[in-house]
């Protein structure tokens, strides 16, 4: 699908961007655009990949015009560019509100307009019933994608994938716990029971190559994953890094939640089940339905969303195992310092 075709990633100096890289570069895909308004981990990146096939734009997606310039030419798009932080989402919600949600409407809008055959928006479990500004801009970016797909159709096929914790993503607990431990201070932590879904940031890679090979217009795609309290997960960290260091217990910090949720339980009585993945159609009716005003549908009362409470958990044992796919977990094992 990919041999021979141009990528343009935007937030591509992530974490998902630098995953992608990795999963691409030594295939017969013919160039790789990473776009982002960080030039040195663009200058980064280019140092360390030192690859004929990588190409840097330096533009945001807040501008439409440097992302129309930088995606001349492309065949796919995938868009991870984004404000993650809950906190300083919570302080400049105006600001979450312009990268996340107004700067996916000038990707999709000027992919649109320049003819890109599929785009994969990246979205959030933080979207599904939001209480902080970082997840009502995602949710919102979701109906901007959705929206966005009944106007292009077929031509440039959007998708929206949903996913949870990304494990060891850039800012995400499991480094600021390993550095806890490697400075033998107390690991920190909000509520013993609250859950959290994780994946690898493989996983939201196949998520995203999933959606691009199954998805038809407005099509949203949510991977099935095992969750683990934040005291499994702590006391994995422990027992992997053999250590004794103290936990202490700070309380739920503003704009949390005690559990997150990746389908609502209305999305759940249209969603197609996959295997391991679910798949929510676009409802494409218009405002004219009768459903909106007039009519209810009973089998929604019954359904319960699909979230990190009710999904498989994982016990410590468990949570060791997705723990040793992480390089950073690796690393600190054998006695690197960890970075945050």
């Amino acid at each position: 699908m990919f041999k021979d075709k141009k990528l343009f990633i935007t937030g591509g100096t992530g974490t998902f961007g630098n995953a992608v890289l990795r999963r691409f570069l030594q295939t017969d895909i013919a160039e790789i655009r990473v776009f982002s308004r960080d030039e040195k981990k663009q200058d980064d990146m280019r140092k360390h990949y030192a690859h004929t096939k990588l190409k840097f734009y330096i533009g945001d997606v807040r501008n439409a015009d440097s992302v129309r310039d930088a995606m001349e030419g492309v065949d796919f798009i995938f868009h991870a560019a984004a404000l993650k932080q809950v906190p300083s989402c919570e302080f400049f919600p105006v600001e979450a509100l312009r990268t996340n949600a107004m700067g996916t409407h000038n990707v999709l809008t000027q992919a649109t307009a320049v003819g890109v055959k599929r785009v994969v928006v990246l979205s959030t479990d933080k979207a599904v019933y939001p209480i902080n500004a970082m997840g009502i801009s995602k949710a919102m970016m979701e109906k901007i994608a959705v929206a966005q797909s009944r106007v292009s159709g077929s031509r440039t096929v959007i998708n929206v994938t949903r996913y949870g914790n990304v494990m060891a993503s850039r800012g995400s607990v499991i480094p600021l716990f390993l550095k806890h431990i490697q400075e033998g201070r107390p690991m920190t932590i909000t509520d013993p029971k609250m859950t959290r879904f994780m994946m690898t940031i493989d996983d939201a890679v196949d998520l995203v190559l999933y959606a691009f090979t199954h998805g038809q217009p407005g099509d949203t795609f949510v991977q099935k994953a095992p969750s683990a309290t934040i005291e499994v997960l702590a006391l994995a960290l422990k027992k992997l890094m053999k250590s004794d260091v103290s936990v202490s217990i700070i309380g739920t910090r503003h704009g949390e939640k005690l559990y997150e949720s990746l389908l609502t339980r209305e999305e759940l009585t249209v969603a197609q089940d996959l295997g391991g993945y679910y798949r929510v159609p676009a409802d494409n009716r218009d405002l004219n339905y009768a459903a909106f005003f007039s009519e209810g549908r009973e089998e929604v009362s019954l359904k319960e969303d699909y979230n990190s409470h009710n999904t498989a958990r994982v016990d410590v044992d468990g949570m060791c195992e997705l723990l040793l796919k992480l390089d950073c977990v690796n690393a600190a094992m054998r006695g690197e310092r960890v970075e945050v």
